[in-house]
């Protein structure tokens, strides 16, 4: 008997499902490598402070976050940052100058995943 593994959260394994589709449909390679990401251990997944966004990142630039972002820094920049979960601190940080999503949201905003960065 083999233990089952991969995520059991219903709501992460129904978006690595849309995000696998959007990426055939699209034919766009952002999609599938978001949802392989977001299959990874709870352990494994991506972390990242809003310090680490504020330095790689340029003003005005559209980031997806395959995890979580914490509110460790403070941003300087307007940012759109799309995340699976975020901090409430860093919720409300990312707010005060630009705009945090889900990724839920980004794929309905921007489809093809142009002009989108991956960070982690």
């Amino acid at each position: 008997m083999s233990k089952k593994t991969g995520p059991t959260n219903p709501e992460l394994m129904s978006l690595i499902k849309e995000l696998r589709i959007l990426s055939y449909k699209q034919k766009v390679n952002i999609w599938k490598r978001i949802a392989e990401e977001l299959e990874r251990p709870t352990r494994q997944r991506r972390i990242v402070n809003l310090e680490r966004i504020n330095r790689v990142c340029k003003n005005n630039e559209s980031i997806i976050v395959p995890g979580k972002v914490l509110a460790s820094g403070d941003l300087d920049k307007k940012l759109t940052v799309a995340a699976f979960q975020f901090s409430e601190q860093a919720l409300n940080k990312i707010n005060e100058k630009g705009k945090a999503l889900t990724i839920q949201e980004i794929i309905k905003i921007n489809p093809k995943g142009s002009k989108l960065r991956i960070i982690g």
